[in-house]
């Protein structure tokens, strides 16, 4: 009994462990594209871009952005 109640404990602390946070976002979904071929990436990846921001694909290639805000403009 205490082995089954062992095992879930230790599943539940590995499942708690891998819950997001809640500080996680999405990238805005891009609505207009660019005319230009091949568009300049500033980045390619969430780690080439600073602290609190997110490499997503813009209108005319990929850039670090910050957070949108909550609240429609």
């Amino acid at each position: 009994m205490k082995t089954v109640a062992t095992l879930l404990l230790v599943g539940m602390l590995i499942l708690w462990t891998e819950l997001p946070t809640g500080s996680a976002w999405s990238c805005p979904p891009v609505r207009i594209t660019c005319a230009m071929a091949n568009p300049p990436n500033s980045c390619y990846f969430d780690r080439h871009c600073p602290r609190h921001k997110k490499c997503c694909q813009t209108f005319c290639g990929r850039r670090c952005i910050s957070r949108p805000s909550p609240f429609p403009p």
